[in-house]
């Protein structure tokens, strides 16, 4: 554990709620938070009064001063690390993911019947780094009231352990029930020849299904004794069925296999799926 969540700040209402959602984790993580903004066109700073309008690096300043105070108002007492620095935001952003916990960033949101649009640096960084990245919409900035249960989505046939962690620890963290849902599709016995599913079968399956997640699940229950949970397993395509069970949550993570040879940006269906559509803030937990 390096004991730090790096939030990215550019300025948008996305990137200030991404800061109000990291200052949070960073309360219930007990870590430091990084306030983290970089532009190729910084100029050096002056050692003379704040720079005005007129100013070159007025705007980057403005947006790390708009960040500690939102994150102030909100978490007096936390330790934070102010990080403005000159250089393409995507490599200061990589660097600062091998020193952190967690990577937080905002995503624009078209509406509530839309989407999220996963700008460039955000599509990279959740592609391709090793560290846990979390995906925050403006409405999902305030970390007021009560948070909501946590939701993951786990594949019985793949490692799941970096997942389950994740996902153990935040809702230890938060004291709220941990979801954990897996999506299974029927075999093709499962349909008579007219079409219909025969019920044996579909029963058959998610009983399977049941106990392989219940086994999956046993060593982390007994590791965080105190986190309810609440393991379901949904007859249909895992994408649709993490996003139904996301409807009330405060958080849901996914997960992404980490290929180190890959160079293209692949992220998916599942994760597509996760961080477009999801009505709250999506973690993308990478594992081998």
């Amino acid at each position: 554990m390096k004991d730090v969540v790096t939030v990215g700040l550019d300025g948008t209402p996305e990137s200030l709620a991404a800061a109000r959602w990291a200052a949070h984790e960073a309360r219930l993580r007990n870590a430091r938070l990084r306030l983290l903004h970089a532009w190729v066109l910084l100029a050096p700073e002056k050692t003379s009064p704040p720079p005005d309008e007129r100013d070159q690096n007025y705007w980057p300043h403005r947006i790390m001063n708009e960040a500690r105070e939102a994150v102030r108002a909100q978490e007096p007492d936390l330790a934070v690390d102010e990080v403005l620095m000159t250089g393409d935001p995507l490599a200061a952003l990589k660097e600062a993911a091998g020193e952190s916990d967690v990577v937080v960033l905002g995503s624009r949101d078209l509406g509530p019947l839309s989407r999220y649009v996963l700008g460039e640096v955000g599509l990279q960084m959740v592609a391709h780094t090793e560290t846990p990245v979390v995906l925050v919409r403006a409405l999902h900035g305030s970390a007021t009231g009560r948070d909501g249960d946590v939701v993951v989505g786990l594949s019985l046939h793949e490692p799941c352990e970096a997942l389950l962690t994740f996902a153990f620890h935040s809702a230890a963290a938060r004291g709220v029930t941990l979801r954990a849902v897996h999506g299974q599709h029927l075999p093709a016995h499962a349909y008579n020849r007219g079409g219909g599913v025969e019920p044996y079968a579909a029963e058959q399956t998610a009983a399977d299904a049941r106990q392989e997640l219940a086994e999956a699940l046993r060593p982390w229950r007994e590791k965080f004794p105190d986190v309810r949970v609440d393991a379901r397993v949904e007859l249909e395509s895992p994408a649709p069925a993490l996003l139904h069970a996301a409807t009330e949550a405060g958080l849901l993570i996914v997960g992404r296999r980490h290929k180190r040879r890959m160079l293209a940006t692949r992220i998916g269906h599942v994760v597509q799926a996760a961080v477009h559509h999801a009505p709250c803030a999506v973690a993308v937990v990478p594992h081998e």
